[in-house]
């Protein structure tokens, strides 16, 4: 069954000096703000569409290993994944980076690592950002 979710974000003024807010609608869960500013130099307490990506991609990378890593046998104990954005003011974004470490009982440091890069080239996020490159650094911990 295909599902959508739906954010939206109100927007007032120019893009330098302006500022605004996004709603993640379907789950009600949040509202952020969000500027040039805080996507262009410090985020200062407000979020940016770089962010809101990474959040995206971590989870949804996180989703992807655990669910190989079951289906292959060896379910994890726990992934944590986290994902930085790049964001280059007129280039945009430039890059992402994953940073995945598992606990795994019973798997290898090269099984884990194949699992790993096969979920970065099939989790749904990383195909719809496909643009940018993408890096990986996985780690198998104790």
């Amino acid at each position: 069954m295909a599902t959508t979710r739906t954010a939206t974000t109100h927007w007032e003024g120019p893009l330098i000096g302006g500022s605004g807010n996004v709603s993640l609608d379907t789950s009600g869960v949040a509202k952020f703000d969000v500027t040039w500013a805080s996507r262009s130099e410090e985020a200062n307490g407000r979020t940016s569409p770089e962010e809101l990506i990474a959040a995206a991609h971590s989870s949804c990378y996180s989703m992807a290993l655990s669910h190989a890593l079951a289906g292959a046998g060896t379910p994890p104990e726990s992934v944590q994944t986290q994902a930085s954005v790049t964001f280059q003011p007129g280039e945009g974004i430039t890059g992402i980076a994953l940073s995945v470490k598992a606990k795994v009982p019973g798997l290898s440091a090269e099984a884990f690592r194949e699992a790993a890069e096969n979920a970065k080239a099939n989790c749904p996020v990383s195909k719809a950002l496909a643009g940018a490159p993408i890096t990986l650094e996985a780690e198998l911990l104790d």
